[in-house]
This record gives structure tokens, C-alpha cells and sequence, in this order.
């Protein structure tokens, strides 16, 4: 089936829908993805639990991401008239499927350049059907094979950031876009609370405000009383920024999206955590200029040489913990972690774009919504 007409303004459906068996419908927002968005489908078709309805919501698509879909016999969505981006094209889904799903009913919000491993859908609903305190399930996201050096980089950076949320049993603390499952529930109680509770337009699941919709989702979720979390065998790929610039502009959304979202919210119990982890990034942020301040006037006085002593060990641990905390990615993460030296040139990298954003936010500079962005972060 195509629909190939718009659905109504997000509004709030009426209390006590109900449903009498559990589905999943995949909704797969897309803009401009022909070239990918073939993969995604087939890695829906290829699940242990097949979806009971996909559904590609084609965003102002001017090419022929709409014919594609259409050729993998998925529902087709084009949006109307929508200036809100991601967050608008769900929006304008969810307000009438949502009136249609019972409260057992599960939602797979995933990306059109995004490839979910054949025990997702099964491992996902699982989660939700044993744990009923937990109110959406997370993918843990891995980089695709292109790039160069920056693609590498950020593949040993989504290594990481896999085995944080394992050492965290699992927690999440951001729902990625890539691939998230949710309870109907959870997006309808979202939607009635908008405006009330929750910052945003009564009505809408997405605040379309949020330079990050699957960061403040979460937040939402997190505020109304709902665990969120992030199985390890819920594996998701997802496109690498090829170029520094994208990666840039990328980082740059993600983490002024994330400041903003959290003055947004306030101080709150479930904002806290986060405003912890903010505040100990930036003091890191000046430990790490101090070091490289003591480090020049330490060459320009005594010359530069190797590490020695208690230096020599501090070096040796560092290279340890790169090397160990990549090792599963393979021989190519750990030959680039081995050095320190492009890490490290990286991790500046990435703290200039969180300076950058803390400066856009003070002065209260205008956004830019990308839309070349797999994955958000807090």
C-alpha cells in the first residue's frame, strides 16, 4: 500500500486505545536517500521478527527515493508541506497512527542510511515485552567501511562508546536516531504531555524545536518515568562523515542540540546526570589546554625528548587503554590507536566543536539543521 497523501496535524487521540496483539511498524523517515535506503529496507526483510508494516516517510524528496521504496513493496509516505524536518515528517505519521495502535503496539523509528542486524526487531521487542519499566530500546550504532581516516576515527569512537553502554548493563543515555523501538504508549503519553510537562507543541511526539530530536526524545521519555536502554546485540550501522567539514557540522548540531535541550529542560533528576557530564567535559576541555600549555614551555626550556620515569608509565597506560578499548574493532583501529598522536589530534578536534557550540549558545547564535547525521550524543 502507498499513501501518497498527507495525514493531519499532530493532535492528541482519544484515552484507552486499545489493541489485541502486539504489532511493530517500522517508520523509516528519508530525505534524498535512493542511493541507501534500498540497503535499510532489505535489512528489514532480512529480520529473525518481521515487521507487520513499514512505512518510508519520504521528506521533500527531490529524487527517487520514492520509486525505490515503492519497488521494495513498503507503505510510502510523502509529507506535506513540512518546514519542520526530521522531527515535522514523524510528526506528521505518528498524529494519525498513533489513534490506530494499542498501547502494546511498538514503533521502529530507524534511518534511511541505517542497517539493523537480523535480531533486532526480535531482540528489541523482547526487551519491552519482559521489562515493563523500560519505555524504548536503543541500538548500539557502529560505523560503515568508508571515510578514510576520518571514517576511521569515528568508527573507534563508536567502538567506545559500545562498550560504555555495555559496562553500563545496557543503559542508555541517548536513544539514537540510527534505530530506536518505542511503546506506542510512550509516544502517545509524549504527545499528551507536550506543552505541559514536556517543553514543545501539545500534540506532537517530536519537539521540532530540538536541534536534536533523538536527544530530547529521550529526555522526554526519562522525564514522564521510563528506563531507556540499549541491548548489545541491538547492532546498527550507520553512515561515517567522509570529510572533516561534515563532520564539523554534524558535531556541531549534535552538541549545541544537546546544551539546548538541556536548558530546555532545567535542572531536573533527569537532567542532572547530564549537566554533570557536561560541566566535567569542559573542565576537562581546560585541563587539557593547561597540559598543552605546560607541554610547550616544557620543550621551549628543556628541549623535547622521550617520555622518562613516571612519564614514561603514565604514556604506556594511555596506549594500553586506546589500544584495549578498540581491539574488537579490529588490527586497522588498533594500528591507529597505537600512536596516540591521531587520537589525540582528534579529541582536540572534537572539543573545538564543543567550544564552538558552548560560544553559539551563549550568544544565542542561529542554528543549522544537517541533514547528513547518523548519530547523537550527550
Amino acid at each position: 500500500m502507498a499513501l501518497r497523501s498527507g495525514m493531519p496535524r499532530a493532535h492528541v487521540c482519544p484515552d484507552g486505545a486499545v489493541g489485541n496483539n502486539r504489532t511493530v511498524t517500522v517508520l523509516v523517515p528519508a530525505h534524498n536517500e535512493e542511493e541507501l535506503i534500498g540497503q535499510t529496507l532489505m535489512s528489514l526483510r532480512h529480520q529473525t521478527q518481521p515487521a507487520d508494516r513499514v512505512i518510508v516517510i519520504a521528506d521533500n524528496c527531490t529524487d527517487r527515493t520514492v520509486e525505490v521504496a515503492l519497488h521494495q513493496d513498503v507503505e510510502v509516505f510523502e509529507t506535506v508541506a513540512n518546514s519542520e524536518k526530521k522531527g515535522g515528517a514523524l510528526n506528521q505519521v505518528l498524529s494519525r497512527l498513533l489513534c490506530d495502535l494499542g498501547h502494546d503496539d511498538l514503533v521502529l523509528v530507524t534511518d534511511a542510511d541505517s542497517r539493523i542486524d537480523d535480531s533486532f526487531i526480535e531482540i528489541a521487542a523482547r526487551t519491552l515485552e519482559s521489562r515493563p519499566e523500560v519505555g524504548a530500546v536503543g541500538g548500539v550504532f557502529f560505523g560503515d567501511d568508508e571515510g578514510g581516516l576520518v571514517g576511521a576515527l569515528q568508527r573507534s569512537e563508536y567502538v567506545r562508546y559500545a562498550r560504555e553502554i555495555a559496562r553500563k548493563q545496557g543503559r542508555a543515555v541517548v536513544l539514537t536516531g540510527t534505530a530506536s523501538m518505542f511503546r506506542a504508549q510512550v509516544f502517545a503519553q509524549v504527545a499528551k504531555e507536550r506543552g505541559r510537562l514536556l517543553p514543545g507543541r501539545r500534540g506532537d511526539v517530536y519537539d521540532t524545536e530540538a536541534l536534536t530530536e533523538d536527544n530530547e526524545i529521550t529526555l522526554a521519555i526519562k522525564t514522564l518515568g521510563w528506563l531507556t536502554v540499549s541491548p548489545r546485540e541491538c547492532r546498527v550501522t550507520t553512515e561515517v562523515m567522509t570529510t572533516w567539514r561534515d563532520l564539523w557540522v554534524q558535531r556541531l548540531r549534535w552538541q549545541r542540540g544537546a546544551l539546548e535541550n538541556l536548558r530546555r529542560y532545567g535542572v531536573t533528576r533527569v537532567t542532572a546526570p547530564y549537566l554533570a557530564k557536561q560541566l566535567a567535559m569542559y573542565l576537562g576541555m581546560v585541563a587539557v589546554a593547561l597540559f598543552l600549555v605546560a607541554t610547550v614551555l616544557a620543550v621551549s626550556r628543556w628541549g623535547l625528548g622521550l617520555p622518562q620515569g613516571i612519564w614514561l608509565g603514565v604514556t604506556l597506560i594511555f596506549v594500553v587503554e586506546r589500544i584495549w578499548t578498540v581491539r574488537l574493532a579490529g588490527w586497522r583501529a588498533v594500528a591507529l590507536a597505537a600512536p596516540l598522536a591521531l587520537e589525540f589530534a582528534y579529541d582536540i578536534f572534537q572539543q573545538m566543536v564543543y567550544l564552538q557550540a558552548a560560544i553559539d549558545v551563549i550568544f544565542d547564535r542561529t542554528a543549522v539543521w544537517n541533514r547528513v547525521d547518523p548519530i547523537p550524543e550527550l
